[in-house]
């Protein structure tokens, strides 16, 4: 079809040279560090641990300023999911209001 767009693979924005810089005890070093995902797991821990499926996607038409679709998109692919997780972020806080009123 004449005039249509080809799809062009992602631009690769990662910087492989500092990446091979990085030595394997700094690795180390990095990952002990970091709170979010601990190194190991108790077993304790491992016994409370449950499986969670993210919610059912639904597909909806909708408009959005244009400057806030862009800013979104920016930060390249995953944009729609980048503003899902907004959207979440705001019905959690929300929905934590309205608990702590009840």
């Amino acid at each position: 079809m004449p005039g249509r767009k080809t799809a062009e693979p992602p631009q690769d924005r990662t910087d492989w040279a500092s990446l091979k810089a990085v030595s394997e005890d700094e690795i180390e070093r990095i990952a002990a560090e970091d709170t979010e995902n601990p190194a190991t797991i108790r077993e304790d821990e491992w016994a409370h641990a449950t499986v969670g499926l993210p919610p059912p996607k639904t597909s909806i038409h909708a408009s959005f300023d244009r400057d806030v679709v862009d800013f979104f998109k920016q930060g390249g692919r995953g944009y729609q999911t980048r503003m899902n997780a907004v959207l979440r972020r705001y019905m959690d806080v929300q929905s934590a209001k309205t608990e702590t009123k009840g």
